[in-house]
């Protein structure tokens, strides 16, 4: 054979070949080559981070400086994850034709694809289309470098940046709709991004400098938010309180880099410290309980109602994505997410009782707590807490009662139908199941009646009257009146655990207080209250937003309650809880008791006037009846 017919032959066989693609669908032939592995190669090496490779299939003279950019674009971002496709952004799970994206004239095409950012903190997903153009080299498709292929609208010479706006922070208030909140001088640590010229060594430097109780500064995280800011604008990274913060401030001033901006913030709590919390920086912990749209870095509430309601208090974040000139005086908007107005929380407590609990427990040497609710409502007027480090032992303590617990022995028994002028006896000890109980005060003068000798908080009374209760009725007496319910607070609180007996003699011990039962100052305030009041209520501390009370109202014995409240009223006016016993307005009726907690006394006052109940729980031997008298009237006695 020739080779003029060898050729031809050849000839033949590659339009046989090229017959064959046409039918099988193939959009190009002759041996041209399609821009499409140049397209699917770029994407896929931009998306998994090879950016050198994907420089490589551009046309861009400097392909350090496009592999620079196209690395770049993540950083601005602050991105946790960018993927990118051939053709137009469409639902997840459609089906995308790759060949519909991609049109070509002779040596030059043009091709979308789709863009999805994962911003992370910085808000939700970012979609969007993007657009390339390509042109045929010496036989070999390389895209067309120009800084619209990173987003459209995007210029020479601009970068990507994130802007959060974060509104000013709604306070908390009390039921007066008053904040209880005052402002306090503050230091606002921040960065002009632009000006860092080692961001990674501030970053390491600020974050070893904080040294965080409740965690650390997540350094990765609070760098990426640096690099997707604004350069030129300044960005606030903590907001510190003087002068608790001094030390924290001093350390800070020695890191090149850093901001600093005085300010007056109202950020301390003006009552109630406890419960209505602090503020702080974001730390990777505290996210995990707030979490997204915030930061590393914000302030957020990091403890009491702060934290709790960290989200309505503080709103969400307006996120905008801005095209943006290096020195920033210019910027386009290229998508936001809008955020969320903060709201302010507005609380039951009373401004006026609140100061007078915080007062009664200020003169004291030894941690000490109170509560006092409204026993008609429910309502938390006062949360108080005195050496307690920081802690709300007000509604989450874990007491042991002692006697404070014979308003529910005492309510058991005149619900069985003993009668609160029934004689009984106060002896120096009694004994029941085998177990010895003896009476701190000695006997009494003879007999006397229930009242006198709950007046008198005679244990070995208790304790000789156990044999009239069973368990069940004496656990079912401390359940009405709210001990061990799920109140449903929305704040932690602590409504007691009071154990089954197993026997006589631990039957004989919880109608003393004593044993494994445990209870906080706020349920024994609340059995006050439903003794004052006839109807044990569950107790509500917020009133916008409601809280969600689980546990209906329990009306309570009318009789009952009668006598109750004349031996409660009889402790006071003449028994161990006398101190009390102020003048001028409604009668005060209550107990005073000293429990006994793993070797350590703990001293109550459980009692009510008209429409308040309150608890005091101290932590060592004082007269907690005194510090109620002091309560009521603001003065000693």
């Amino acid at each position: 054979m020739s080779e003029r017919v060898r050729v031809r032959a050849r000839r033949v066989i590659a339009m046989a070949s090229c017959a064959g693609l046409v039918i099988a669908g193939a959009t190009a032939c002759f041996a041209e080559p399609s821009a499409l592995p140049t397209i699917r190669d770029f994407l896929i090496a931009w998306q998994v981070g090879n950016v050198q490779a994907a420089a490589s299939k551009t046309t861009g003279a400097d392909r350090a400086a496009v592999a620079r950019a196209l690395k770049d674009v993540s950083g601005q971002l602050d991105a946790a994850s960018l993927k990118l496709a051939l053709g137009t952004p469409v639902q997840e799970g459609a089906e995308r034709a790759e060949s519909q994206a991609i049109v070509r004239k002779g040596d030059t095409a043009e091709a979308d694809f789709a863009v999805k950012v994962d911003l992370g903190e910085n808000g939700q997903p970012w979609t969007y289309r993007g657009h390339m153009r390509l042109k045929r080299i010496d036989g070999v498709w390389k895209v067309v470098w120009d800084p619209s292929i990173i987003h459209p609208s995007l210029k020479p010479g601009q970068r990507l940046a994130v802007v959060t706006e974060v509104p000013p922070r709604a306070p908390i208030q009390d039921s007066a709709a008053r904040s209880v909140l005052r402002e306090v001088p503050a230091v606002i640590v921040g960065v002009y991004p632009g000006q860092l010229r080692e961001p990674d060594q501030t970053v390491k430097q600020m974050v070893r400098a904080t040294r965080l109780d409740e965690g650390q500064l997540d350094s990765e995280r609070l760098l990426g938010r640096i690099r997707s800011a604004p350069p030129n604008a300044f960005l606030p990274l903590l907001t510190l309180q003087r002068p608790a913060n001094n030390a924290l401030i001093l350390r800070l001033r020695q890191i090149q880099g850093l901001q600093f901006r005085q300010d007056r913030e109202p950020i301390a709590p003006l009552l109630a410290p406890e419960l209505v919390g602090r503020l702080g920086p974001a730390t990777a912990d505290r996210l995990q309980q707030v979490g997204a749209p915030y930061q590393i870095g914000d302030t957020i509430g990091v403890t009491g109602l702060q934290l709790l309601q960290q989200r309505r208090l503080a709103g969400i974040p307006t996120v905008r994505v801005v095209a943006q000139d290096p020195d920033g005086t210019e910027r386009q908007e290229l998508r936001s997410w809008p955020g969320q107005d903060p709201q302010p929380v507005r609380t039951t407590l009373d401004r006026r009782i609140q100061p007078r609990a915080e007062m009664a427990l200020s003169a004291l040497r030894v941690p000490a707590s109170m509560v006092a609710v409204r026993p008609s409502t429910g309502e938390i007027l006062a949360v108080a807490n005195h050496l307690t480090k920081g802690e709300n032992r007000a509604m989450e303590a874990r007491y042991a009662p002692g006697m404070a617990f014979s308003i529910i022995s005492a309510q058991a028994l005149l619900n069985s139908g003993m009668a609160q002028s029934a004689r009984t006896d106060c002896p120096p000890s009694a004994s029941v199941g085998g177990r010895t109980f003896t009476n701190p005060g000695g006997g009494s003068r003879g007999r006397a009646t229930l009242q006198w000798n709950f007046a008198y908080s005679c244990a070995t009374t208790l304790v000789s009257l156990s044999n009239r209760l069973t368990p069940d009725a004496l656990v079912a007496e401390a359940g009405r009146l709210g001990l061990g319910k799920n109140w449903g607070l929305s704040v932690p609180a602590f409504s007691g655990s009071v154990p089954r007996p197993a026997n006589d003699a631990e039957k004989a011990a919880l109608m003393l207080g004593q044993g494994k039962v445990r209870v906080s100052p706020l349920a024994m305030a609340l059995v006050a209250g439903a003794t004052e009041n006839g109807t044990w209520r569950p107790p509500y501390l917020l009133n916008d937003p409601r809280d969600p009370q689980q546990v209906a109202a329990q009306p309570l014995n009318p009789v009952t309650t009668s006598d109750m409240k004349l031996l409660m009223r009889r402790s006071v006016a003449a028994g161990t809880a006398r101190s009390a016993n102020v003048a001028g307005g409604a009668r005060v009726s209550g107990v005073a008791a000293i429990a006994d907690q793993d070797g350590r006394p703990v001293s109550w006052f459980v009692g009510s006037r008209g429409d308040l109940a309150f608890a005091i729980a101290v932590e060592g031997k004082v007269n907690a009846a005194a510090v109620a008298s002091f309560f009521l009237t603001g003065t000693t006695r």
